[in-house]
């Protein structure tokens, strides 16, 4: 019975040699009482019948291998009490790998061996992640599903927004070597921020409308499994006592529909649309919670960078620099390979080597060659040498760590204030970011129009470029830039009666919360235009004026979280979009805030 793994991948066209009998009494005696073995023999592809345990024809043979060689090398450390190395660690593959493999060991530093070497549970559990998130992407090559998310996308009006800014590129510079792509990809992140998808932090009251808190999860329904969403989060509402379902759901097609959700969400569905527009791109894991996108870029013969939740691109250094990261594991998933990208989003290898404990690195190596090689049989032979010139442009990137620029410097976007300074992310923390704030007890953020910056003034004038950057919810809102008249504002899209647009400041989940606050907002309007300004904690709205005064609210002490809302509406004519603005400013007043908010804060 114990053989059989090994007599399946000998015979595996035999179909005696592919199920296991339930009533076997080697079966029920030695395997079925050990924790774990049976949940490995469905890891390694086998399905359950009636009586038989069936490893199917559709199942990967060389997945069987490499678990069960992984299996064999952990007896081996057992047994002789030093670290195995798999016999095929040493051929040559078609991905790049951690430093210490074959294919990289000249140019990266020799990584050491780890003090506490990987278990095969911790194994079996990165195995685990590489296969779903591998299986994963293949749902991005459903021809059907392409389809119906190109519906979704203004690919046309996107591509003519790329061809403006590649023919203005190359007046400026006849030898640049980007191309329409790149520009698609730029057009592509904005499009998907600013219009597309929306960030959740916890959603408003389903019942009343009101604030609610992440309290824990919620069994999924039948619908919610069947999208991939295994997780439920519990939005409960204070005021009224209702619960909010947030389902996390996995599955893109679903994620067409919602339009919503964090990091995960964002570049599941991200992805899908830049495949479904006919971009190379790839999902990116990273072990240290987060995931994003990268795209290739063939006028530049590299891999592109792409978080469409902060709308940056080739900003590979963002995280470990900008948000101070630890990383450790980053892997990148497409239809064709897998492939060990962690070396370029570092410029600190020999940090990120001692942190990669988790697995051996030539079981790393080995495993996602075996993976690779199970996904390209099919694959010609052109393909697969284009695949392998690719991988050569990137290990020879992968050797030199780069230099951060100055847009990999700041820290995160997305998400809560909250939700950012839980998880460490506000930005380095060399800058102490929320240390300063905490001790001043004051959090100032201003925004300038004409510079079309955020600045929080109260973090080491920390900038961030965008109106939208910052913002909580928007609807039918746009910036306007009047070349002729250099003027700059916020305004309704045409054709929309009424738009809104909302900032939220939460501090309650960092164990802070309000003493006072005061507003200075501009607004201005004409004919019948209007613009409503009003502070909103929970169900209480307070109005205020968009004067440009500072205005003062003592009565939102104690409450941890509020936001600021402007709604537009009115005007008169075809150009009644216009009738009611925000932030109006001179595009030559580059000195002045057109939004400042003081946040004086105390202990909860």
């Amino acid at each position: 019975m114990a053989m059989t793994p090994a007599v399946t991948i000998l015979y595996p066209n035999e179909e005696k040699y592919r199920s296991i009998r339930l009533g076997n009494p080697t079966f029920s005696r030695k395997l079925l009482p050990i924790k774990g073995a049976v949940e490995c023999l469905f890891e390694m592809g086998f399905e359950e019948a009636e009586t038989h345990l069936v490893f199917p024809k559709s199942a990967s043979v060389e997945q069987l291998k490499i678990i069960r060689e992984s299996i064999a090398a952990q007896r081996y450390l057992r047994l002789n009490g030093r670290q195995p190395v798999p016999p095929a660690a040493q051929a040559s593959g078609d991905t790049a790998s951690a430093p210490g493999s074959s294919a990289a060991a000249s140019s990266q530093p020799a990584t050491s061996e780890p003090a506490h070497p990987s278990s095969l549970e911790s194994s079996m559990s990165f195995f685990a992640t590489l296969q779903s998130n591998f299986h994963h992407v293949m749902m991005y090559e459903n021809l059907e599903l392409q389809q119906k998310t190109k519906s979704f996308i203004p690919q046309q009006n996107l591509l003519d927004l790329a061809q403006q800014k590649l023919v203005e590129t190359m007046k400026g510079d006849a030898e640049s070597k980007l191309g329409i792509e790149d520009f698609l990809v730029l057009e592509l992140l904005r499009w998907f921020k600013q219009d597309f998808f929306s960030w959740v932090d916890c959603l408003p009251c389903s019942c009343c409308g009101g604030s609610t808190q992440n309290t824990g999860s919620l069994s999924p329904t039948t619908d919610d499994l069947r999208w991939g969403a295994q997780r439920v989060e519990n939005h409960f509402c204070q005021s009224c006592q209702h619960s909010t379902r947030f389902p996390r759901y996995n599955n893109p097609e679903k994620l067409l529909e919602t339009r919503r959700g964090r990091c995960g969400e964002w570049a599941n569905c991200f992805t899908l649309c830049c495949r479904a527009v006919g971009l190379e791109a790839r999902y990116v894991w990273d072990s240290t919670d987060h995931v994003w996108t990268e795209v290739y870029s063939a006028s530049q013969r590299r891999w592109l960078h792409c978080d469409s939740c902060e709308n940056v691109c080739d900003k590979p250094l963002l995280y470990e620099i900008g948000w101070g990261k630890k990383l450790a594991y980053i892997l990148a998933f497409s239809k064709d390979q897998v492939v060990d990208v962690t070396w370029r989003y570092s410029c600190k290898h020999p940090e990120v080597l001692s942190r990669r404990t988790r697995v051996q690195e030539a079981w790393l190596l080995h495993t996602i060659n075996g993976l690779n090689a199970s996904r390209q049989q099919s694959l010609s032979p052109g393909r697969k040498k284009v695949l392998m010139e690719r991988l050569l442009v990137e290990l020879v990137e992968f050797i030199s760590p780069k230099k951060p620029k100055p847009g990999e410097l700041g820290g995160r976007n997305s998400g809560s204030l909250a939700w950012r300074l839980a998880r460490g992310e506000t930005s380095t923390p060399s800058t102490g970011s929320s240390t300063q704030e905490r001790t001043d007890r004051l959090l100032h953020v201003s925004y300038s129009a004409s510079k079309d910056q955020y600045c929080r003034v109260s973090n080491n004038s920390e900038l961030v470029q965008g109106w939208d950057k910052c913002v909580w919810a928007k609807e039918s809102v746009f910036r306007k830039v009047e070349s002729d008249w250099q003027m700059v504002y916020i305004a309704r899209t045409e054709n929309s009666s009424v738009g809104m647009i909302s900032w939220k400041f939460d501090l309650g989940q960092v164990g802070l919360k309000i003493k006072l606050v005061s507003v200075m907002v501009h607004s201005q309007t004409f004919h019948s235009g209007k613009v409503c300004w009003h502070l909103q904690a929970g169900q209480t709205m307070t109005e205020f004026s968009g004067d440009g005064k500072m205005q003062s609210f003592p009565s939102l002490s104690g409450v941890s979280e509020f936001s600021v809302v402007a709604k537009l509406s009115g005007g008169e004519g075809e150009t009644s979009w216009q009738h009611a603005q925000l932030f109006r400013e001179s595009m030559k007043q580059a000195e002045e805030s057109s939004f400042e908010i003081f946040i004086h804060l105390e202990n909860a």
